[in-house]
């Protein structure tokens, strides 16, 4: 017997935690679903250094993007090529270079086997395989159209992939010029400028404004490193342990989508992410209560969304219409309400929201061709000015040593 502990959702939506005992990971998972949990997350706890907290540890783990995009894409080409399931996993599990998305699928492969359906033997890897590939990969082996929904998952992930690439990208040359940057100054007044403090002093020079600001700042940072190391690991470490809180992630959710010049474009990523996965589960046919469900996992790490689906679901199984109930919300911009009505009068809500999702796709994408236009010679004036400063502070002083060994 084992310790598990696990984290499920009950039909109206609630998450609870909690720990149970049971012979294996299998019976743990079947004695949850018997009382109708839907399961997020479950793992073995350790005990004595070993056991089945090793076993959960390797069929978990943290899969890549492109991992999960490759197999979703193969798994369906080979059953439309009229591969058995079974094999089919096999071969997949066989060649695939990520060791958790091996150990996964060669679980699955077995389960599969012996009965069981492809999304029950997903289930069992909820840190490879998260609600959505679970409700996609139940509606296409009910509709009898899998090779289809796993096109779908497919696609849906290798969009989600591009646009993170684009973003990344977008962000990572500035982000290391900024790093970089800071780091060649910080050397530089902690290193450079003592040594010309020493120097003005011995002449007993009455030093510009601006340099005795310079020099103010680097006694400050060399004669007090230890503190101010100190009090930057605190703070990091008090800021980690208030994200780790309900209100810290509400606040931090507030924060990100208040951020001048950059708020809208977060949000927009959060937007079109959501009407991607909306528009790909419905299309699938999924419904639409269990569709929102899926979404609250999506974004469980956005507490303003997560709420705000956790109402439209409840409000959507009282028998208002999504539309209604999105905007109910106050949330989602007022573009995505109307754009939902409309899909709901005309019978094609699929349709819409992934012409939405489109459009919000073209305006981050937007956003990031005229960041990475702009940011090169900001960044270049922003350090050039402190440099500039830095520099200036320090020749003026010499400037003034030069006037009095001429006189």
């Amino acid at each position: 017997m084992g310790r598990f502990s696990y984290t499920v959702q009950d039909s109206r939506g609630e998450t609870t935690n909690g720990a149970l005992d049971a012979g294996d990971e299998n019976e743990a998972i079947n004695a949850l679903q018997n009382k109708g949990f839907f399961i997020l997350s479950i793992q073995a706890e350790k005990q004595g250094g070993g056991g089945k907290g090793a076993v959960s540890k390797v069929f978990g783990g943290s899969v890549g993007g492109r991992d999960l995009v490759f197999f979703g894409e193969q798994l369906a080409t080979l059953l439309n090529g009229g591969v058995p399931l079974v094999r089919a996993l096999s071969l997949l599990g066989e060649h695939s270079e990520s060791v958790p998305l091996k150990n996964a699928v060669h679980q699955i492969t077995k389960d599969v086997a012996s009965g069981s359906s492809l999304h029950k033997a997903m289930e069992r890897h909820p840190k490879v395989f998260d609600s959505l590939w679970i409700s996609l990969v139940q509606a296409g082996e009910m509709g009898g159209q899998l090779p289809k929904a796993l096109k779908q998952v497919g696609s849906y992930l290798a969009a989600q992939e591009e646009l993170k690439g684009k973003v990344i990208t977008a962000l990572a040359y500035p982000g290391v010029l900024f790093i970089i940057s800071m780091s060649v100054l910080v050397f530089f007044i902690v290193k450079i400028v003592p040594t010309f403090a020493d120097i003005f002093k011995s002449f007993d020079l009455e030093l510009p404004a601006i340099t005795k600001l310079i020099i103010f700042v680097s006694n400050t940072l060399v004669h007090n490193m230890a503190a101010i190391a100190v009090a930057l690991a605190g703070s990091i470490f008090t800021l980690k342990g208030y994200l780790a809180t309900d209100a810290g992630q509400v606040g931090k959710a507030k924060f990100l989508f208040a951020i001048p010049f950059f708020g809208d474009f977060i949000k927009n990523i959060q937007v079109e992410r959501m009407l991607t996965t909306l528009a790909t589960l419905i299309e699938s046919g999924v419904s639409i209560l269990n569709a929102i469900t899926v979404l609250e996992g999506v974004f469980s790490s956005n507490k303003i969304f997560e709420a705000a689906l956790k109402q439209v679901k409840s409000d959507v199984a009282t028998g208002k219409s999504i539309s209604a109930a999105f905007k109910k919300t106050g949330v989602f911009p007022p573009l995505v309400v109307e754009m939902m009505w409309m899909g709901e009068e005309s019978g094609k809500l699929p349709d819409i929201l992934g012409t939405l999702s489109t459009f919000y796709r073209e305006q981050v994408d937007q956003f990031v061709r005229r960041f990475t236009a702009i940011i090169d010679p900001i960044m270049v004036v922003f350090i050039g000015g402190i440099v500039g400063v830095i520099v200036l502070s320090i020749f003026m002083p010499i400037f003034q040593l030069s006037q009095l060994g001429s006189g």
